[in-house]
């Protein structure tokens, strides 16, 4: 039996306790199942912000896509997860990465280790999470071997990240999933598995909205970031049937949209649910 779909959004543009609780109630209004927060320096606090969302619903889930692991020592990040945990009603779940923007360090006073540092401090934050918040799903998004490793072994959800073209044939998608399954074939089943939409159309033209898309993936062409995981054209029919195929076709069910795209997808959440 196929899994269900979960819809996700991320919260980026709202700093006020109003508009956080009216966005987090929009959310629960338009179907989604999932606010997502960032953690970024110049963004708000991640956990204040979902315990903000949380006071104002009653079924949505919370997450943070992603937590900068690099940021925290275990224990204290343990001690912020359970307590949202616990006055959120179980509802959050916790999304982690390595950290990748030097800059960020540097403002914290931070040193900035390596990527091999980084991806060896996550896996740490995540073995004692295990121990020590073992309720609370986590994901970890990413996109190389290392992570992805970590991941298919540690993780509830595996965050497939990367803005690779499908050109000549090549399916980098599915090579990812491939190694994902190949990385803890005995978990593999188990495993949630999400995609984060970074364009789509905002109204009837069917062609998608590349403005998020373009800041992180300034190396590939218009024509080469339509044809990257996460974005998608056309109807809303169309777009809902794409999102069939994902699930059809890679076993893809988790999917978060962004800020800017929630109203549109909202429409799509509306022919899959």
């Amino acid at each position: 039996m196929a899994r269900e779909f979960r819809f996700g959004f991320g919260l980026h543009a709202a700093q006020r306790l109003a508009a956080v609780q009216d966005w987090a109630r929009r959310a629960e209004d338009m179907g989604y199942d999932v606010l997502h927060v960032p953690d970024h320096l110049g963004a708000p606090a991640p956990f204040p912000t979902l315990m903000a969302a949380a006071m104002a619903t009653e079924t949505l889930h919370f997450g943070t896509f992603v937590l900068n692991a690099g940021f925290y020592k275990p224990a204290l990040l343990a001690r912020d997860v359970t307590a949202v945990r616990d006055l959120s009603g179980g509802r959050l779940e916790l999304g982690l990465g390595t950290g990748y923007v030097k800059a960020e360090f540097d403002a914290a006073e931070i040193p900035f280790p390596t990527a091999g540092q980084r991806v060896d401090h996550l896996r740490h934050v995540v073995e004692y999470l295990g121990e020590h918040a073992a309720d609370v799903p986590i994901m970890i998004a990413g996109n190389g071997d290392r992570l992805l490793t970590i991941a298919a072994q540690r993780a509830d959800i595996i965050g497939l990240t990367g803005g690779d073209p499908a050109d000549d044939g090549g399916d980098p998608l599915a090579e990812r999933i491939a190694f994902v399954r190949n990385a803890a074939p005995e978990r593999f089943a188990d495993l949630e598995l999400n995609i984060s939409v970074t364009a789509m159309p905002i109204d009837d033209s069917g062609v998608p909205d590349l403005s998020i898309t373009r800041r992180y993936l300034t190396e590939l062409s218009d024509e080469q970031l339509l044809r990257t995981p996460g974005v998608l054209s056309g109807s809303t029919n169309e777009i809902a049937d794409e999102i069939r195929r994902y699930r059809e076709t890679y076993g893809v069910t988790y999917i978060i949209v962004q800020q800017p795209h929630a109203e549109a997808f909202a429409k799509v959440i509306a022919e899959l649910k």
